[in-house]
Order: structure tokens, then C-alpha cells, then sequence
């Protein structure tokens, strides 16, 4: 009798505190219930405030109106140049359209437009529809070169000329730097004013070319012989730049990559953006190589600065450098 009384008891004591065991985790159970609940509750309130609640909707749209960047490209008599460079940039995969800017007297012959046409439709037989068209101009001037495009299909602009290339990972890079700061200048090709100390005011400035860049690691400008920018800078140089800016570049034939650094720093206060890349220079001679380059692009940008009223390039150190493509960081 006492033997099983003392099961009994034993078992009743067993029983409570499987009873309380249970019940204890339950309780547990049902605060860590509250409080992943809360924290949800939480982080959708976060996201509401932040402005990230329809975030995925929000990148589709950043992806639609940034699908791919249009290829506006100078030319000048350098037909050999010309098919040389379509021929390597309609394989780059995110490119949509290229715009050939021509400013010749005589039209496109019918065997180079043919020529062309060809070589993008093999290049592009991926599924990719590039556009290829000829931007025919009556004038002969540099300006022609930032001309409004009424049928851009893209944001970006990726301004080139016919005698440098640059291979397609580098340009597909350097858009996806552009798309990180759409409103700046992002390009290859770096260039640097300076103060003149000769002068006695800060008015007066020097035009530094790659050496001063290399020399120091500061630039202000980057060229628009390779530059990705968008394209509301068509538009702003066509019809709010200065007349007197465009009629000087027309007359001289230099500076206008000048003109749209200028443009572009005046309306976003901000630096321009250069990109590591390895250039190929297909072309022997250019405007560059003309004497005298150096202190007529010192007469622009002072000529320059007088019609903006100050200087809006503003200097910067920042360099975009493809880590995949690098030993050591």
C-alpha cells in the first residue's frame, strides 16, 4: 500500500511538472510569436517611411527607362575609321542605337550606308535590335556633335569619336557608373584646369592636359570623345548654351567637349566622373595634334568662364576602377 501510494505521488509530481514544462513553452513560444510579428510590422513601417515599400516595382521602372545607352559618334572623312569602330561597338550588349553625326558637304554614299547596316545586323544576331542612323547635317561645326536627338529611345548617351575604341567590358562599366550618377559626366578621358599664377586673379586659368592629370591625380573635365551623359544636355546645349559660346566654337573648331563640361558642372554643382579604361587609338591625327592645342583651350576655358559669369568645374581625385579586372585592391 505505501508502495503505491508513492507512485501515485510520484506520478502526480511527474505529471505537474510535465504540465508546467509544457506550459512554460508555450509562453515562450507564443513571445517569440509577438516578437517576430513586431519586428515585421517593424520593418514594413521602415519601408513604408523610407519610401521603399514597392521598391521592386520601382527597379523595373529604373530598368526600363535605363535599359541601354544610344552610341552618339563624330565623324569627319575617315570612312576606313568609321566602319572600324561601328564594327566593335554594335557587339556591346547593352547598346540600343547608334547615331552618326555627319557634317560632310556630300551625303553618306548608298555603298557606306549598306556597308554599315550589314555589319550591324551580323553583329547583333544575339536577338538584339540595334538602330543604325546617319544625323545629316548642312553645317559644318563641332557643335553638330551635341545637337538635340528627338528619337533617343535611351537616357544615356555615350559620346565617342570615330578614331577610339575602348573595349565593350569597359564601356558596359562605365554605364553602369553613369547609372549611379546619371546627372554628372562619366567618361575615359580626364582633363584638369588650373589657376593662372601669371595673371594675378583667379579669372584666368590653364587648360592641363593628361600630364598635369597624371602628374597630380586631380582632374575637373572629362572629354566628351568618350563620355556617357544624358541625354537633357542634347536639349540644354541646343537651346539654353550661350549662342555666343556655340558661334565661338563654330568659328575656332575646338572646345565644344569643353563647352558641355561647362554645362554640364553648371547645372549639378557636382565633379564629372573618370573611369579606368584602356583606349585604342585608331586615328594618326586630330585636332589635338595641331600646334598651339594647348593654349587655345586655355583661351576657351577663360573665354568661358567670362560667359558663365565664374568657373563651374569643380576638381575631384575620384577614380572608377573595374575591381574585377585588378590583382590587389
Amino acid at each position: 500500500m505505501r508502495g503505491s501510494s508513492w507512485n501515485r505521488r510520484t506520478v502526480q509530481r511527474l505529471r505537474q511538472a510535465l504540465i508546467s514544462t509544457v506550459g512554460s513553452m508555450k509562453i515562450k513560444l507564443l513571445l517569440c510569436c509577438c516578437i517576430g510579428f513586431t519586428l515585421i510590422a517593424l520593418a514594413s513601417r521602415a519601408s513604408d517611411f523610407m519610401g521603399w515599400t514597392n521598391h521592386t516595382a520601382a527597379l523595373e521602372r529604373f530598368s526600363d527607362s535605363r535599359k541601354g545607352y544610344s552610341i552618339v559618334m563624330n565623324t569627319w572623312k575617315r570612312y576606313d575609321l568609321l566602319k572600324q569602330s561601328i564594327s566593335h561597338y554594335s557587339r556591346c550588349p547593352r547598346l540600343d542605337s547608334i547615331h552618326i553625326v555627319w557634317s560632310e558637304p556630300s551625303p553618306p554614299s548608298d555603298s557606306l550606308r549598306k556597308f554599315l547596316y550589314h555589319i550591324v545586323q551580323l553583329n547583333t544576331r544575339d536577338g538584339r535590335q540595334v538602330e543604325l542612323k546617319f544625323d545629316i547635317n548642312t553645317e559644318d561645326s563641332l557643335n553638330n556633335r551635341f545637337k538635340e536627338i528627338k528619337d533617343l529611345r535611351t537616357d544615356a548617351i555615350f559620346s565617342i569619336d570615330d578614331d577610339v575604341i575602348f573595349p565593350c567590358p569597359s564601356v558596359e562599366f562605365a554605364f553602369d557608373v553613369w547609372q549611379s550618377a546619371s546627372d554628372t559626366m562619366v567618361g575615359f578621358v580626364p582633363r584638369m584646369h588650373w589657376v593662372d599664377p601669371t595673371k594675378g586673379d583667379k579669372n584666368h586659368y590653364i587648360y592641363g592636359g593628361w600630364w598635369s592629370v597624371w602628374w597630380t591625380g586631380t582632374y575637373s573635365m572629362v572629354l566628351s570623345k568618350a563620355a556617357f551623359f544624358h541625354k537633357k544636355y542634347l536639349s540644354l546645349y541646343t537651346n539654353e548654351m550661350p549662342a555666343s559660346i556655340r558661334e565661338f566654337i563654330t568659328k575656332n573648331r575646338n572646345c565644344e567637349d569643353i563647352a558641355m563640361s561647362f554645362l554640364v558642372a553648371n547645372a549639378t554643382g557636382a565633379p564629372p566622373i573618370w573611369v579606368k579604361g584602356k583606349i585604342f587609338e585608331i586615328g594618326s591625327t586630330g585636332i589635338s595634334s595641331l600646334g598651339g592645342h594647348s593654349e587655345k583651350r586655355t583661351h576657351c576655358i577663360d573665354r568661358f568662364v567670362a560667359e558663365f559669369g565664374r568657373m563651374p568645374l569643380e576638381p575631384t581625385a575620384v577614380k572608377a576602377v573595374d575591381s574585377r579586372n585588378i590583382w590587389f585592391w
